[in-house]
């Protein structure tokens, strides 16, 4: 398997994000997430694997840019906004600046389930019961290991907690900036690896912005078909 991504579509998934964007749909929109969360409601997990893999042969890790026909040509912060629908403005993250203002052990967060699917059932909480502090620190953890930065572990780590604090306190975090240098990061990786005598193989990280902008880029020379119906205008889905 070339490409790890987050998770397809899964009962206990949408059943977790659901209930808690029923809580926490204002707060999300104060914080100016909300609309990237809707992506992980339908299932953009399919890879187009030789146009992903085409594209990182172009990446130059030294310009951090794709050196293709046409000239030099890059993933820009305006481009991560008009994708995802977050602000290309706020305040840099930085975790070790960031005090841990709730307890990470006052926290009811079971560390021991790790794994997508168990993290899932240990958080995911009864229907029509109130979404605490704790499970919704529990959600963003998992959105942000699964959904956005897509680690390769396929787990969700400890270090996404402080973020995740921050999110639910409504700071008003660059998490576009994040994002870029997360994408720039996996590409040199992917790069890397076509070198390798195995090739490239369980590529991690937000690949899936990279055949986004692929595809709102070249939009007249790639032909794109998918089931993803966006709830707001998004750049490159169609």
């Amino acid at each position: 398997k070339i490409f790890r991504a987050f998770p397809p579509i899964k009962d206990r998934h949408l059943q977790w994000l659901l209930r808690v964007e029923d809580a926490m749909k204002s707060s999300w929109a104060e914080t100016g997430i909300l609309e990237f969360i809707q992506l992980a409601k339908f299932d953009l997990h399919l890879f187009d694997p030789q146009m992903l893999l085409s594209a990182v042969f172009f990446w130059n890790r030294e310009t951090r840019a794709f050196e293709f026909p046409c000239g030099f040509v890059c993933p820009t912060l305006l481009d991560i906004a008009a994708i995802t629908g977050l602000p290309p403005v706020g305040d840099r993250f930085y975790p070790d600046a960031f005090e841990e203002e709730i307890s990470i052990k006052e926290l009811s967060i079971t560390w021991d389930k790790k794994t997508y699917l168990a993290f899932i059932n240990a958080h995911v909480g009864q229907p029509g019961t109130i979404v605490s502090i704790s499970k919704h620190i529990a959600f963003l953890m998992y959105w942000l290991s699964a959904c956005v930065f897509c680690t390769p572990s396929l787990q969700v780590p400890k270090y996404y907690y402080i973020l995740a604090q921050a999110l639910h306190l409504k700071k008003k975090i660059c998490l576009s900036k994040l994002l870029l240098a997360s994408l720039y990061t996996c590409l040199d990786e992917a790069s890397e690896s076509l070198f390798r005598e195995s090739g490239p193989r369980n590529l991690s990280g937000p690949l899936l912005l990279l055949q986004l902008w692929l595809q709102a880029i070249f939009e007249k020379k790639i032909s794109f078909t998918s089931t993803f119906t966006p709830t707001c205008e998004l750049e490159g889905a169609g």
